[in-house]
């Protein structure tokens, strides 16, 4: 680039500056500038030509003029003037106005394009490159469809400067980021791989990075670049800093460029040519061996510049996840900095040490930190720091370690910033159910959640435990005595007396045998603590009492008083009052027979996924936690909470061995597309996820809907009389459906799903089991976009299944299009 020689000063310039630096007020400055402003506006519209000098001088003034914040509406004419002239200076000058002052929408752009046109075809180093500095700066649209076929071609070039390459590679990135689209991808893609081999190594810097986000998109195109990259990354990492003396960095050879090759590899996955991986793996090594060797300055830039390719060189190992003996080195070396006094290097340290306790080479490795990374999480000033280790800890956790882990998070937890309290909460709430060997060990946990940090505690993980409470006869006893015990402390959570109203309602009989815990010391802990909570908590309260006067008769006289109270009958909440009226009325008229099968004990919960899993992913971001989905580690002992045997039926206990997370099974099947035609084509039986994925209905809601009045579809009708079911003779049999066996077949191991489906009707089934007597639920769905008129669907019985059949209740015989019916069949 030419130097300004000392005659192109600006003095009008520098007198102008200086005078606004002078000014006393703002009124004394907007003054000066209005009358500079005038001056120059004569100045352009006057009938004497300027001289190039004079247009570059008052173009200079206007753009100071904008960059102190005020508006410039005039002069752009004039410095596109200045993109003609021969003078470097003056042309400088006019690219910097356009690349700051004219918008990518400004009518100037044609005769803009046309001025660059001619410099990038000048042939002129100087020019070509405030040409294509100008592209950059604007970065439109239109610029970029003028330009983008022209780029490439100067890029490649083998007369083009160095300096015009380097100009040409992050022009083209810029514009390729702006608009992905109008960067065509050619022959010239083959060759720009081949800068990597430039001498030039500012050429190679910009190459790498235009390279690194074309791969992205295009990764086959660039395949090339791998070889080429380990060959310049070996090269720079087995110099000597004297050997690149123009691109070392306090004694680092080529930093910025190390970095940004590790950065492209981690693009690829490892390199399949042998030689090229033993070349790659050996720079690795060497840049962790160097990073072990005493450092060759005090300054902290030499540090900052070495510890920017160790950190890069992790990630890239990190990536690859194949090579187990530097993985642990990586581990060690991670490990040093866990220490460090420099706070940034111990968050960098922690942060990686994350995604290495994911694989399963360097596992083992990491757990050998957990005592710097608890005293971390203990003693760390930054919050960000401690949020890392808390991260850190939940990625190494696995069965040997569960309890000391949780148990410090638990400890963390009563002095945890607000901020990070909710994410500890699900971390410790899905580490205790994932690793619970002994269930009362979870239960402990999460009622010492509550207790710490009830208002963090999110629905999801009370609704969980009473999940597994439920499904668990071997815990429910235990849970029923623990949250019995957490109720009586003075100050007690909401959160706990939700948990402790349900477990108590199901299971409390099982404590009831002790007189301290008897039916009427239950029901007077549980009503101390009425007042205290919300509507929805008195709500779940009152149907524990209800459940109360079917687990302990002796208790109905005493609740009855509190339902047939004022304040419950009359309550300003029409659903508490609702509530409390029919469940007094239920008390008063149902027989002990009939109370006992509407209050009968909740049934299991189907296994799926947890939602304090989910809700963790959620808080997280998309690939912000990768420890949340791996399935790594604990190889042995498998027949422990994430075994391989079957996950057991609703319709008995569950095991510990059950995977409560879902983390080792795999992907639902996608959701059949949804045609427009209507609500039905929602397959609300299909395993696979739809637009609004359910986990079905939580504790409470099932608990509460469970104790409705009886309707005609109730539990009730299990002991209606059993009604006639038609007897089709074999006439009027339909013709049978080939693939009835297969369709059938998938009702072995589940209890709902799509038994047919075509153009023009759904059928679903749901069954439910509960001691010797059966329901299944039939829904016809109509797919068509028209009304189904006379639809009577009939049900054979061959033999003597007849006797079983209780109850057949009939569908209506139209129903409009996108529709549901539903007929249910009672059977003993």
């Amino acid at each position: 680039m030419p130097a300004v020689s000392k005659g192109d000063g600006m003095r009008g310039l520098a007198v102008f500056i200086s005078d606004i630096r002078n000014c006393k007020s703002k009124e004394a400055e907007i003054k000066r500038i209005n009358k500079e402003l005038a001056n120059i506006r004569s100045k352009f519209k006057g009938d004497k030509a300027l001289d190039g000098y004079s247009k570059k001088k008052y173009v200079c003034k206007l753009l100071f003029i904008f960059l102190l914040g005020h508006d410039i509406d005039f002069g752009h004419m004039e410095a596109v003037n200045l993109l003609s002239s021969n003078k470097y200076t003056e042309k400088q000058i006019g690219y910097l106005f356009i690349s700051v002052l004219v918008n990518s929408n400004s009518e100037l752009i044609r005769l803009i394009n046309n001025a660059i046109k001619n410099d990038l075809a000048s042939r002129n180093p100087t020019f070509m490159c405030l040409a294509l500095h100008c592209i950059a700066n604007v970065g439109s649209r239109e610029m970029g469809e003028a330009f983008a076929a022209d780029i490439p071609r100067i890029l490649v070039a083998g007369d083009s400067m160095d300096s015009v390459k380097q100009s040409a590679a992050l022009c083209l990135l810029r514009l390729y980021k702006a608009s992905p689209d109008l960067v065509p991808m050619g022959e010239w893609t083959a060759r720009v791989v081949h800068l990597l081999n430039d001498q030039h190594m500012g050429v190679v810097t910009a190459a790498v990075s235009l390279i690194t986000c074309l791969c992205k998109k295009n990764p086959d195109d660039f395949k090339t670049c791998i070889s080429l990259a380990v060959s310049r990354l070996s090269r720079i990492v087995s110099s000597a800093s004297t050997d690149l003396q123009d691109y070392t960095y306090y004694f680092v050879p080529a930093p910025w460029l190390s970095v940004k090759l590790l950065r492209l590899l981690q693009c690829y996955p490892p390199p399949e040519d042998a030689a090229v991986k033993g070349r790659l793996v050996e720079c690795l090594e060497t840049v962790l061996n160097k990073a072990q060797e005493p450092p060759k300055s005090k300054k902290v830039q030499h540090s900052n510049a070495k510890n920017a390719i160790l950190f890069e060189t992790i990630s890239l190992i990190i990536h690859y996840d194949s090579e187990p003996n530097l993985l642990v080195r990586a581990c060690n070396q991670l490990g040093q900095f866990l220490q460090h006094r420099e706070t940034n290097l111990r968050y960098l340290a922690l942060e990686s040490m994350c995604t290495l306790a994911s694989s399963e080479f360097s596992h083992e490795a990491v757990k050998t930190h957990i005592d710097t990374v608890i005293n971390a999480l203990k003693t760390e000033r930054d919050v960000s720091v401690r949020q890392r280790a808390a991260d850190l800890l939940y990625a190494m956790c696995d069965r040997s370690n569960a309890k000391q882990i949780v148990s410090e998070m638990l400890r963390y937890l009563e002095t945890a910033d607000y901020a990070i309290r909710e994410e500890i909460v699900l971390k410790v709430a899905i580490l205790a159910e994932k690793y619970a060997v002994d269930y009362s060990w979870y239960v402990d946990t999460i009622l010492n959640l509550i207790r710490i940090a009830g208002d963090y505690v999110s629905e999801e993980v009370w609704y969980r435990v009473l999940q597994i409470v439920t499904n668990r006869d071997d815990v429910q006893g235990y849970a029923a005595k623990t949250v019995f015990e957490a109720l009586q402390a003075p100050a007690c959570h909401e959160n706990m007396v939700k948990v402790g109203g349900y477990i108590l309602g199901e299971f409390g009989n099982l404590i009831a045998g002790d007189p301290r815990s008897s039916p009427p010391v239950q029901f007077s802990l549980l009503h101390s603590k009425f007042h205290l909570c919300s509507v929805a908590t008195r709500a779940l309260l009152l149907s524990t009492y209800i459940k109360f006067i079917n687990l302990f008769p002796e208790t109905k006289a005493t609740i009855q008083g509190v339902l047939r109270a004022g304040s419950q009958l009359r309550n300003a909440d029409v659903e508490l009052q609702q509530r409390a009226v029919e469940y007094l009325t239920l008390s008063s008229v149902a027989s002990t027979d009939v109370l006992a099968t509407v209050l009968e004990e909740m049934p299991p919960f189907p296994e799926r996924e947890s939602s304090i899993l989910a809700k963790l992913k959620r808080k997280k971001g998309p690939g912000a936690a990768s420890a949340l989905d791996e399935s790594r580690r604990d190889t042995s002992n498998s027949d422990i909470n994430g075994g391989v045997e079957p996950a057991p039926s609703n319709v008995s206990t569950p095991s510990p061995s059950a995977d409560l997370l879902g983390l080792r099974a795999a992907p639902p099947p996608a959701a059949p597309p949804v045609p427009a035609g209507g609500n039905l084509l929602v397959d609300v039986f299909s395993d696979g996820p739809t637009s609004q994925p359910s986990l079905g209905p939580t504790p409470e809601e099932a608990f509460l809907s469970e104790l409705e009045p009886p309707a005609p579809e109730s539990p009730m009708a299990l002991l209606a009389d059993p009604a006639p079911a038609a007897d089709p003779g074999p006439e009027d049999i339909g013709p049978p459906i080939p693939e009835a066996d297969e369709l059938l077949n998938k009702f072995v191991c589940k209890n709902s799903g799509v038994l047919f489906e075509n153009q023009l009707l759904q059928i679903g089934v749901k069954s439910e089991f509960r001691q010797n007597l059966g329901r299944m639920y039939l829904f016809y769905g109509n797919k068509t976009s028209v009304q189904f008129q006379s639809f009577l669907p009939t049900v054979v019985h061959p033999g003597d299944l007849q006797t079983h059949i209780l109850r057949f209740n009939a569908s209506p015989p139209l129903w409009g299009p996108g529709k549901q019916t539903l007929r249910s069949i009672t059977v003993s």
